[in-house]
Formats: C-alpha cells, sequence, structure tokens
C-alpha cells in the first residue's frame, strides 16, 4: 500500500485510511483522515507536501512536516518541525508541535502548544498559545492566556487573558484584559486591564494599567498611568506618571511629573522636572525637588527644593529643610526642619519651626520657633518661641506673645544651606 501511495500522489487527493503510514514527497495535495498516524523518511523523518495537507482530525506526524498549507479539524499533532509557507487553519482544534513552527498565517479555534521556536507573521487563536522557544510574529491575538518560556519579538500583542513571558520581549504594542508578566526588555506601549509585571528593566514609553504595576531594576520610559498602585524594585527614569493609589520605588526616581492620589514612597532621591502632586503621603529618604510640590498630607524628606512653590496642608518634616520661592503651610499644620523662601505664608494655628523669608505672614494663632525676614506680618493669637528679627518692616496684630523683643537689624542670619540656588 506504501508504495502504491508514493507512485500515485502526484496532483492528485490522496486519502490516507485509518492506519499507520509511511511517506516521503507528496506533490500536489494530501489529504489525512482522522485517526492517522503518519511517518516520514530520511534522517530526521521528515514529510515535504508541495501542496495544502488536510487533516481529519485527532491525527499524528510522527516526524517533520512541510508543506503550502494546513487545513484541519480537531486535535493534531506534530512530533517533530512544522513548517508551513503559508496558512494554518484549525477548526475546532488543538495544534501540538514537539519542534519547531513557521507559518505565514495561523488561526486555530482552541490551543497552539510548540516545544521550539515559533515563527509566524500574524497568529489568531481562539483559546491559548504556549511556546517553549523564542517567540517572533508581526501580530499575536490570543483569546485566553499566552505563554513564553523565551525570548518574544513581536509587533503586537492582543490577548484577552494573561500574558506570560519568562524571558525579555521586544513588543510595539501589548493590550491584555487581564495579567501579564514579562522578563523585561522594550515594550513601547503597555495596556492591561488587570495587572503589569516587569521582573527585569524594562524600556517603555506608555503603561496604562487598570490595577497595579510592579517593575523591577533600571527602568527607563515614558508615561505611567495605573488605576491602583506601582511599585518600582529599582531606579526609574520617566516621563509622567499618574497613580489612583500608592507608588513606592526602592531607588532613586528621575521625571518630569508625578500625580499621586494616595501615597508616595521613595527610598532614593526623587527629582522632577515640573510638579509633585499628592493628595496624601510623601516619604522621601533622600532628597526631594521639583518646580511645584503640591502635598494634601504629610511630606517627608531629608531636603526638599522647588523651584516655584511648595505647599503643604498637613505636616512637614526634613532635616535639612525646605527651600523654594514660595512656601505655604495649611490650616494645623505642622514643620519639623527650617524654612527659607522668598514669600512664606504659614496658615492659621499651624506649627513651624525657623522661617527665612523675604515676606513672611504668621497667620491667626500659628506659633513658630524663630522668624527671619525683611518684612514680617504677625496676625493675633501667634506665640514665638525664639527671636524674631527683620530688616525692613515688622507688622503685628494683639494678643502676641514674644519671648524676646523683636529686633531690626542690618543684616540677617544666613538660611540653611539646603540646596543650591534657586533658578
Amino acid at each position: 500500500m506504501d508504495e502504491h501511495l508514493e507512485e500515485t500522489m502526484q496532483n492528485t487527493v490522496d486519502e490516507v485510511s485509518r492506519n499507520i503510514v509511511e511517506l516521503d514527497r507528496v506533490e500536489g495535495d494530501l489529504e489525512v483522515k482522522e485517526h492517522t498516524t503518519l511517518k516520514g523518511k530520511g534522517t530526521p523523518a521528515k514529510i515535504t507536501v508541495s501542496g495544502t495537507v488536510y487533516v481529519e482530525g485527532d491525527s499524528v506526524f510522527e516526524c517533520s512536516l512541510s508543506a503550502e498549507n494546513m487545513d484541519g479539524e480537531d486535535d493534531i499533532n506534530v512530533e517533530g518541525d512544522l513548517e508551513i509557507a503559508n496558512r494554518v487553519n484549525i477548526e475546532d482544534g488543538r495544534l501540538k508541535v514537539s519542534g519547531n513552527m513557521s507559518a505565514r498565517q495561523v488561526n486555530v479555534d482552541r490551543s497552539v502548544e510548540v516545544r521550539k521556536n515559533f515563527e509566524v507573521d500574524e497568529v489568531d487563536i481562539g483559546g491559548s498559545l504556549k511556546v517553549d522557544g523564542t517567540t517572533k510574529a508581526r501580530k499575536i491575538y490570543v483569546g485566553g492566556a499566552f505563554r513564553a518560556r523565551s525570548a518574544v519579538n513581536a509587533e503586537r500583542i492582543e490577548v484577552g487573558g494573561s500574558v506570560e513571558v519568562d524571558a525579555n520581549v521586544e513588543v510595539e504594542d501589548i493590550e491584555v484584559g487581564g495579567k501579564v508578566e514579562i522578563g523585561g526588555g522594550k515594550a513601547n506601549r503597555v495596556d492591561v486591564g488587570g495587572s503589569f509585571i516587569s521582573t527585569k528593566a524594562l524600556e517603555f514609553k506608555k503603561i496604562d494599567v487598570g490595577g497595579a504595576v510592579t517593575l523591577t531594576g533600571e527602568n527607563v520610559g515614558g508615561d505611567i498611568t495605573v488605576g491602583g498602585s506601582c511599585k518600582v524594585k529599582g531606579n526609574l527614569k520617566f516621563d509622567e506618571i499618574d497613580v489612583g493609589g500608592v507608588i513606592t520605588i526602592s531607588g532613586s526616581a528621575d521625571g518630569t511629573a508625578l500625580d499621586v492620589g494616595g501615597k508616595v514612597k521613595v527610598y532614593g532621591d526623587l527629582t522632577l522636572a515640573e510638579n509633585l502632586d499628592v493628595a496624601g503621603t510623601v516619604e522621601i529618604e533622600k532628597e526631594l525637588s521639583a518646580r511645584n510640590i503640591d502635598v494634601g498630607g504629610r511630606l517627608c524628606a531629608r531636603k526638599a527644593t522647588a523651584i516655584s512653590k511648595v505647599a503643604v496642608r498637613n505636616s512637614m518634616e526634613t532635616i535639612e529643610g525646605v527651600h523654594a520661592t514660595s512656601v505655604t503651610i495649611g490650616r494645623r499644620g505642622r514643620v519639623s526642619g527650617p524654612i527659607a523662601a522668598n514669600d512664606a505664608t504659614i496658615g492659621r494655628r499651624a506649627h513651624v519651626e525657623d522661617v527665612h523669608a523675604d515676606t513672611l505672614t504668621l497667620e491667626r494663632g500659628a506659633k513658630a520657633e524663630n522668624l527671619y525676614g525683611k518684612n514680617i506680618q504677625i496676625e493675633s493669637g501667634c506665640q514665638v518661641y525664639g527671636e524674631v528679627q527683620y530688616t525692613e518692616s515688622l507688622e503685628t496684630e494683639h494678643d502676641i506673645r514674644f519671648a524676646e523683643t523683636p529686633r531690626k537689624v542690618d543684616k540677617l542670619p544666613l538660611a540653611p544651606e539646603t540646596t543650591q540656588s534657586l533658578s
């Protein structure tokens, strides 16, 4: 039977019955009925088909297979390499390849599993895609889950469920409904509904995640928008970050602007070319610098510098002080550490330590340690525990308690050296 098949299969459709068949090269198309096992010839064993392979389903190729196209139903297992010049189309089934797989276009209803390398122009899978070797594709569409154990290079990855890549990626666009975990690399645009995790250094242009983001290593990119939390296990260079909840950075961060609804925690330096806007708490282990700093809750840093203004509504704690063109402390705010500014306003019933400013205002009921300024205005009910020195004017209301009589001087003491000169 085998010899007959080899002699007559030229430009014809060969029907292989439900048994074990050994083939070498087929000129034309090959039709394989269900529950058929095919063996190839040569070392390594291989079947080469010049046309299309039609598989009715539940068939096994115990060899490598090369063809122009593959059309099939149900489950197909290729125990060697699968080389398809044009398209693979499998309805209501699964495709499993033990070796390498290459094709121009792959459409499979249920799942594809490739044990070695996978190279395709476009793949569309209804269920899941699993690749143990490297993946190279222009577009990857998966309805369920995409799992890759080695590097992935693609123009676009669109997955309804989850993506997990153990190695680095190089991708233009990732759009995933659920969770993504990659091993670093380059992902220009990331759009994830659930969570995004990069276990190694990542280069990116834009990350937009509904849940949580975790980055690891030396990360360099553009914008990050996160509905929940953002955690960076390392350093981060960025453009703008908008986080609804909490952002934690174990190293230093250098960017343009940071807008956070909850809390900011940075264990190194935080340097911003523009604004820091935080509704809750800011904790910077080392130095904080920005054009504008606006904190709704508590600000804590070794040193805080703003080219323009600092506004803190609750409390502020520094060791080397805060230095800005304008500093505003909110009502009942508490400040630990010196303040140096061109213009400083201490809100009602706030409590501060030393303040150095050209124009300085203590609003009603505020308390301070020492005040040094050109022009100082102190409203009623205020208390100064130390000294008051001014060079031009002092305006006071009633019921003010001074530990020492205010003095007009020719020269004020130098403000603490909190930073280089303001721009």
